[in-house]
């Protein structure tokens, strides 16, 4: 009988979907595990990356509930979305339409790789239903006062056309498309995430199952800064300007002031001045540029004001510029120059011929401003500074703080990198902001009995701008208040708000009377393991940690943070082709080292991450026509350690394949052994005791490394087994032996049903079994049986390894030197040498010492 995947596990998948296997109710009598990976886009079709990222969780789930767990393992998809909105322009369709195919095609593609989902808590963030709630609690925030709109400076994409949170920026791009950011001015929703800035920070020092490496890109985007607010007045007039700074010992070595060119008052300074003209191009050029380009080490650019402001302390004028290496996004957007001691100050106050002023001075040097080529940020004690000579930096900070708080111009403050989070999107495919605006009223909240708020459907894809501007019949619409004519709002949330709560949504997808059934969220909730990419790590995980924190203290949960332990799996990744000609090519087309379209030479890249873009992409379902699912799934777990990046390698799925086949072919060439002998085999003979000391030490080893997640070794484990019953086979001489045998191949079949679990179904089967083997207990390893009856002793020499023995465990020291000091290797290193001491630990070591 053949290995053959195509004619088994599409029934195997039949029987589990019609048996309800994986379908899960509240028990109170289990102890629940809540199994999760984070739910995908429905872009139409699954890649390697999600293979793994699934692979990865279903082995944990299926282990979890074979110990006895009552585990959920839920799907879904977040459904939302600028690509669906986009794919309705290139294709004319409607993005429900385009949405809700993808997903029936994606989840036909999970169905086929055998994955314990219970498909019955499926949600879908589009859904009017689900979204229902999803309004509704932002009502509530708006209430509370944790949603708000005003005129803001927003990133804004040209491309995309719609605003983006800070986190949606990298280095100064759009995360989606890659187009420069810009600035723009527009009224915006947000939510008030800096409320929980404080808690979020203190329990990333609690989430012992997060690893370390998010906890600290949290912390650092959440950026808490110690230090004080001080307000500088400007000359010739009553406004005033806020400075944070950590370091206010320094106040005395302030010369010159900046604001970044996105500071509300920057324009009003100008307005009407001969610095106009050019203070407003200067402006616009700098925040057309990068964010990141402004902040690192190019050239400083300022442009001056023509306004002056007062040091607190010294009464000294300081002339204002406009800067583009000061940013918004931290402290107030005004920075008070110290160029004798930050760098960047230092750098602008020689572009444009500025003071500089020393006032801390390290022990034993004396620096001197005329001299200095670089600015100073070492610690030393304060001069020039008045009172504050003489004081270290701890000292005069207090000091400084206390003396302007007597006149109200400073107080000790605290600053947070985080910002409010923006959640208006101008675009139509996402959940519609359930507010309207009326002339008598004012901004009202769509009542709870008349939502959802639903996505027209009828709409013009292909206008300038947000789509919902143009549906007559969305935008008019009555005051829930006076009844009077009134506007929706047009803009939709951020995607992102939607996976802030599924998970919660998953515990009971069929409520209709609240988001969640708050019974079912005590259960199953937070979840135990979640399973993602670190790319989530300052949107998607700060986010979640958010929504939760805000619904506990609205009173809809019980417990402080979402997901107890985190898993970010690594990336699938393979060597690239690309001709200068024709760019990136597909592995096909390249023949001889050359590009099979023009003739040029193909240049083999680097391994990169599995992109359509780069061509270097393997599609899963070809994979599974050609060896079968539990193939794509094992060399997803085996190929490296899950938070490890694996570079893909046909190789590697063949051998997976050949070790499947080797494994169905052990069985079935054994299977009536496996029929006839079930009684527990004794511990004795020769064969029988390899046997099941084999057996156990794999138990052992899958059993722990799983709970580790070190799949790779964990299925490493299996194959030594594998290799050691193969050699067994041919040794088998009585009943026992055949007994150790059938019991190792029972267990061999058990152990692998987490990650093949459609060939574990089948040779289940095969041995004559009714029930499923995914509904089996996990076997427990004795480990007395271990133990090998044989150890490995190592000799050293003046503490170099010499030689090894092995002898039997517990052999005694008289026993253990005599053969060790009769071995003519040994006596070849103690020639012509005084063996001057013997150490002997038992099982482990003799150590010699010679001169």
């Amino acid at each position: 009988m053949k290995y053959n995947p195509s004619a088994f596990e599409s029934k195997w998948q039949k029987r589990w979907e019609e048996n309800d296997v994986f379908k899960r109710e509240v028990d109170n009598s289990k102890e629940k595990y809540y199994c999760l990976e984070m739910l995908p886009y429905p872009s139409g079709n699954i890649h390697m990356g999600h293979v793994r990222n699934y692979s990865i969780g279903d082995v944990v789930s299926r282990f979890k509930f074979m110990q006895g767990l009552n585990v959920i393992h839920p799907m879904g998809w977040d459904a939302f979305g600028l690509p669906a909105e986009n794919a309705a322009k290139q294709n004319n369709r409607h993005p429900a339409d385009w949405t809700y195919s993808n997903i029936a095609n994606m989840k036909e593609q999970l169905k086929k790789l055998g994955f314990s989902y219970d498909w019955s808590r499926e949600v879908a963030t589009c859904d009017p239903e689900y979204y229902k709630w999803e309004q509704k609690i932002f009502i509530e925030l708006w209430k509370k006062g944790l949603a708000y709109k005003k005129k803001s400076l927003v990133n804004w994409c040209p491309e995309c056309e719609t605003v983006l949170a800070n986190e949606q920026v990298e280095d100064g791009h759009c995360w989606r498309c890659s187009s420069i950011v810009e600035m723009k001015e527009l009224e915006q929703w947000f939510l008030k995430i800096t409320e929980y800035a404080d808690e979020l920070l203190e329990y990333t020092y609690k989430l012992k199952g997060w690893p370390e490496k998010v906890l600290t890109m949290q912390r650092n985007w959440i950026g808490k800064s110690i230090g004080a607010e001080i307000i500088f007045k400007f000359t010739e007039s009553d406004k005033t300007v806020t400075v944070f700074t950590t370091r206010p010992d320094t106040l005395y070595g302030a010369t010159f002031m900046l604001l970044a060119p996105e500071h509300p008052m920057v324009k009003d300074l100008i307005k009407g001045t001969e610095y106009e003209h050019d203070g407003l191009k200067f402006i616009t050029d700098i925040v057309k540029q990068d964010k990141a380009d402004r902040t690192d080490n190019k050239q400083k650019k300022g442009f001056f004001t023509g306004r002056y402001v007062i040091n607190p302390v010294n009464n000294t004028k300081l002339p204002v510029y406009i800067a583009n290496y000061v940013l918004m996004d931290y402290g107030t957007g005004a920075v008070m120059a110290v160029p004798a001691h930050d760098t960047r100050d230092f750098e602008f106050a020689k572009e444009y011929n500025l003071p500089i002023k020393i006032v801390i001075q390290p022990e034993g040097e004396e620096l001197n401003p005329d001299t200095m080529t670089e600015a100073y940020t070492g610690a030393g004690k304060l001069v020039n500074s008045c009172e504050l000579n003489g004081l270290d930096y701890d000292e005069a900070k207090k000091k400084v703080i206390e003396n302007l708080a007597k006149d109200n111009a400073a107080k000790a403050s605290v600053n947070f990198r985080l910002r409010d989070w923006g959640i208006s999107r101008q675009r139509y495919w996402g959940a519609p902001i359930p507010f309207v605006y009326c002339e008598k009223c004012g901004m009202q909240p769509v009542k709870e009995e008349d939502l959802p708020v639903a996505l027209p459907k009828n709409v013009n894809f292909n206008c300038q701008g947000n789509p919902l501007d143009t549906v007559e019949d969305f935008v008019n619409t009555t005051c829930p208040v006076c009844g009077g004519k009134a506007k929706r709002e047009t803009d939709t949330m951020d995607t992102f708000m939607e996976s802030s709560w599924y998970f919660l949504r998953y515990c009971s997808p069929k409520c209709d009377t609240n988001m969640f059934d708050k019974k079912e969220v005590d259960y199953w909730m937070p979840v135990n393991q979640y399973i993602g990419g670190i790319e989530h790590a300052v949107m998607h995980l700060l986010y979640a940690r958010f929504f939760v924190k805000v619904l506990r203290d609205m009173g809809y949960l019980s417990f402080d943070e979402p997901f107890t332990n985190l898993l970010t799996q690594g990336m699938v990744c393979k060597e690239t082709w690309k001709c200068e000609n024709d760019g990136w090519l597909l592995p096909n087309e390249v023949k001889d080292g050359k590009c099979s379209k023009c003739g040029s030479i193909a240049v083999k890249g680097r391994v990169e991450k599995m992109s359509k873009s780069k061509k270097n992409v393997v599609d899963p379902g070809i994979l599974n026509d050609q060896y079968g699912a539990d193939t794509i799934r094992l060399f997803s777990v085996f190929a490296a350690p899950p938070e490890n990046e694996i570079e893909w390698s046909e190789n590697g799925v063949e051998g997976c394949y050949r070790f499947i086949n080797r494994v169905f072919r052990l069985v079935v060439s054994n299977i009536d052994i496996l029929k006839v002998y079930n009684n527990i085999p004794e511990f004795e003979g020769e064969t029988s005791k390899t046997i099941i000391r084999a057996t156990h030490a794999a138990i052992k080893k899958v059993t722990n490394d799983i709970a580790r997640f070190q799949l790779n070794t964990a299925v490493s484990a299996i194959m030594e087994m594998v290799n050691t019953l193969y050699l067994a086979a041919e040794k088998l001489e009585n009943d026992n032996d055949k007994a150790a045998f059938s019991f190792s191949l029972n267990t061999l079949i058990t152990i692998l049903a987490p990650f093949t679990p459609h060939v574990a179904e089948e040779l289940h089967e095969l041995a004559g079994k009714t029930s499923f083997i995914a509904e089996s207990k996990w076997p427990e390893y004795d480990e007395k049986y271990t133990i090998s009856d044989e150890i490995v002793i190592v000799v050293q020499i003046n503490g170099k390894v010499r030689a090894n023995f092995t002898f039997p465990r517990d052999a005694e020291e008289n026993t253990v030197l005599d053969t060790v000091l009769k071995d003519s290797k040994v006596l070849s290193y103690l020639e012509e040498k005084e063996l001057v001491k013997k150490i002997f630990i038992k099982n482990k070591l003799v150590s010699l010492v010679v001169k």
